[in-house]
């Protein structure tokens, strides 16, 4: 039997990964979002009991008030990290069991480097963007003010030098071009 290959696919918030995973799936590969499937655990009772003894506030009726919860994790570390400490395995063991299977398999992690979970793929894909374009970006998409997206990307990996055996991916140009070098990279894997 083949071995199935997982590629994480990563960057800073705006870079450009739903782009990337959005091309991949065009072509035919499976493709996973941790991002999604924080969305879905966020449906879930026991899933939200739990967040609601880490951080009672957060939940209300029910319910993930994330423009509160978000406020707080992304002003405090250590909220952050407690956050962080919560949500991050469970939404890594769903992935995992989620691109079982498939001979070669990307999955969209926002949070690779700052998790530690780089060691768990058999390759990263890094997207890299300029700052300004991934402020504007995520402004236009989210509504969040320039001070807040800073915030949020103050809390992320650097990304100024790559750990060994990343593939760089620049989303600066075109999506013609993106889509060029992001299909030599698919096929090295």
């Amino acid at each position: 039997m083949k071995q199935s290959k997982k590629i994480a696919v990563t960057g800073g918030i705006g870079s450009g990964k739903s782009l990337v995973l959005s091309n991949l799936k065009k072509w035919g590969y499976a493709v996973f979002s941790c991002d999604e499937i924080y969305a879905e655990l966020c449906t879930e009772e026991e899933f939200l009991r739990g967040l609601a003894r880490l951080f009672p506030f957060a939940v209300k009726e029910g319910a993930l008030d994330r423009a509160t919860l978000s406020s707080v994790v992304f002003s405090d570390s250590g909220a952050r990290e407690k956050l962080n400490g919560y949500t991050h395995p469970l939404v890594m063991e769903r992935l995992f069991a989620r691109m079982e299977g498939f001979p070669l398999s990307f999955a969209e992690v926002p949070l690779l480097f700052e998790s530690g979970y780089e060691k768990d793929f058999d390759g990263v894909i890094v997207v890299l963007r300029e700052k300004k374009a991934r402020v504007e970006a995520v402004k236009r998409r989210s509504g969040l003010t320039e001070e807040e997206v800073l915030k949020r990307m103050d809390s992320q990996f650097g990304y100024g030098s790559l750990p060994e055996g990343c593939f760089a991916l620049s989303n600066d140009g075109t999506e013609e071009e993106l889509c060029g070098r992001l299909k030599e990279i698919v096929a090295s894997l």
